[in-house]
């Protein structure tokens, strides 16, 4: 297939949420109790109650040289505009070839902590938010856009009630992903092998909605020591989210919910054919005395069956598909984070599926993620101008250069400083 003939679309990408997001979204009471934006003399940052959320410069470097990478607070005006603005961010992805996005959320975090940490003092708040919060994800963020943009809400995570009414909530809106954490237990909440959770699972099944489990949603990453170097940590990212995997094929969630599939975003998939080996390897060695009731399959069919994996660039595991489902592959981009390939993502996914067939090719660029986040661009848009090709034939004269804003050389070095400073 030639590269311009690709149909791209990224199921993990991160939006920074504008300074005027709930603005006429709130009830009265609360419009003065929503997160605000405030510039001191470090940065611009989300202000909500007593706490702060900044965001990291390492969040959104698209358009930033490498050197100048690093986890200093940013302000707006140091970020490229399609981080934060909708309108710039559709023609960055012209540029890019790509047709689609899914987009995480960065100020409440992934699964929706900042406002679930008002729960237990005004939960009211904390609902108005979470619902504010999706609906300006879904109906301005992605609805400006019809067919550009895979809606991704995120749960009011402290009520699982609360959380299958919010999913059919937004289900009625055509919305069939939500983000959730990799690793409840570790935010203080039930684990993901307790019945808690039974009835977003429900809902999730019920709605056809794909739950989104994002490498940093657990609140807790790989550290081998304080003194480690920075690339220690980021060469363990992807393997983070091997734990959870593991977690979900011995939970019973899938024995109850034969309908739900959940998606691993930003691990990877090359540690797959291992994980399966491992998996059924420990099944038959220690089934004996662990007794798990998998429901009369193996471990490895129920991560085929449920498990949906994605990769921004993975040689390894692209020359490895046929030791894993095909059908739960997708691709993602990352824009605007560290590991993003924008705006060459083309050319390096041409060249990761170039020993690959065109059907196999389509599955894993865009017809995997059609259908299972019920995302339909083609009704919208013919099919000939979604192309890499046709895409950035609309971009021509964007500017996609990398600019230097002349800071100084980031400082941090070791896992110990990058724990500080976040704490800081």
């Amino acid at each position: 297939m030639e590269m311009d003939d690709l149909i791209l679309v990224s199921v993990d990408d991160h939006v920074v949420e504008p300074p005027d997001m709930f603005e006429g979204r709130l009830p009265a009471r609360y419009a003065e109790l929503a997160p605000r934006v405030v510039t001191d003399e470090v940065s611009d940052k989300w202000v909500f109650g007593d706490g702060e959320v900044r965001s990291s410069g390492l969040n959104a470097v698209a358009g930033r040289v490498p050197e100048e990478y690093g986890l200093d607070p940013a302000r707006f005006d140091e970020m490229r505009d399609g981080c934060y603005d909708i309108h710039e961010r559709v023609k960055d992805m012209d540029a890019n070839g790509v047709l689609g996005s899914l987009n995480f959320p960065s100020m409440p975090r992934f699964c929706g902590q900042l406002f679930a940490a008002r729960a237990k003092q005004d939960p009211d708040l904390a609902l108005a938010l979470v619902q504010a919060y999706n609906d300006w994800h879904v109906d301005e963020w992605c609805g400006s856009y019809p067919g550009r943009f895979i809606a991704c809400t995120i749960p009011p995570v402290w009520d699982p009630q609360l959380m299958a009414e919010e999913i059919r909530r937004n289900a009625a809106k055509d919305v069939h992903s939500v983000s959730f954490s990799m690793n409840p237990h570790l935010l203080g909440l039930p684990s993901l092998h307790s019945d808690h959770w039974d009835p977003f699972w429900a809902a999730c099944e019920e709605t056809e909605t794909v739950v989104m489990m994002h490498i940093g949603s657990g609140s807790s990453e790989i550290q081998t020591s304080p003194d480690a170097p920075m690339n220690v940590r980021i060469t363990c990212s992807g393997i983070n989210i091997y734990p959870t995997a593991a977690d979900l094929v011995w939970a019973p969630v899938f024995q109850k919910f034969r309908g739900v599939k959940v998606a691993l975003a930003e691990g990877g998939i090359g540690w797959i054919p291992y994980f399966l080996e491992r998996v059924d390897y420990t099944y038959e060695h220690h089934k004996a005395w662990t007794r798990p009731n998998l429901g009369g399959r193996l471990p490895s069919e129920i991560f085929r069956d449920h498990i949906l994996t994605c990769f921004i660039s993975d040689d390894f595991g692209l020359r490895n598909l046929g030791d894993m489902n095909v059908d739960m592959v997708c691709w993602e981009c990352d824009y605007p984070h560290s590991d993003s390939t924008w705006p060459k993502s083309p050319e390096l996914v041409s060249n990761s599926v170039s020993h690959l067939d065109d059907a196999l090719v389509d599955m894993i660029t865009h017809g995997n993620a059609l259908r299972l986040f019920s995302y339909d661009p083609f009704s919208v848009i013919p099919r000939q101008e979604c192309t890499v090709g046709s895409l950035r034939r609309k971009a021509l004269g964007r500017d996609v250069s990398l600019v230097s804003h002349g800071f100084k050389e980031q400082r941090i070095k070791t896992v110990g400083e990058f724990v500080q400073a976040a704490r800081a």
